[in-house]
C-alpha cells in the first residue's frame, strides 16, 4: 500500500494530497530514511512524521484501504514509548512558556488604544 494513502487512512492528513506533499516535501522518514510518496508501507515499518513542530514516532500495525473512523484509525499504527514522552515534555515547554502571558479579560477600550499607539510611536526608532 503506498505510504501517502496509508497516512491519509490513519487519519496523520485531512486529505490524500496533503499526505503526499508531506511525504514529497520530506516529512515523513520510513525506516529512517526519506521516501516517495509512491513507496509500500509494510506491517513493522517504523515512520517518523514530523508534524508543524513535533515529531512522531511510530510503528505500522496493520494495514487500510479505506478511511474510517479515528478509533479504527488509531489501531492501524503505534506510537513508541519514546515519542509519547518527547511530545509530553514538548507539550509542558510549551505550556510554561505561555504561562507569564496574561490575556486581557476584554479587549481594550478607545482610550486603551490610543494610548497603546501613542506609547508605541513615542519609544520607535526613527
Amino acid at each position: 500500500m503506498r505510504i501517502d494513502r496509508w497516512l491519509w487512512a490513519a487519519r496523520f492528513y485531512k486529505t490524500r494530497s496533503q499526505a503526499k506533499i508531506a511525504v514529497a516535501g520530506g516529512k515523513v522518514h520510513v525506516n529512517g530514511a526519506k521516501a516517495k510518496p509512491s513507496r509500500e508501507v509494510r506491517i513493522c515499518d517504523s515512520l517518523s512524521i514530523t508534524r508543524g513542530n513535533d515529531q512522531i514516532d511510530i510503528v505500522v500495525v496493520a494495514l487500510a484501504n479505506q478511511r474510517g473512523p479515528a478509533p479504527v484509525a488509531q489501531a492501524l499504527y503505534s506510537e513508541t514509548p519514546e515519542s509519547v514522552e518527547r511530545r509530553a515534555a514538548h507539550k509542558a515547554q510549551r505550556r510554561m512558556e505561555r504561562a507569564g502571558l496574561r490575556m486581557p479579560k476584554t479587549k481594550p477600550s478607545k482610550r486603551d488604544r490610543r494610548h497603546l499607539m501613542r506609547m508605541k510611536t513615542e519609544t520607535e526608532p526613527d
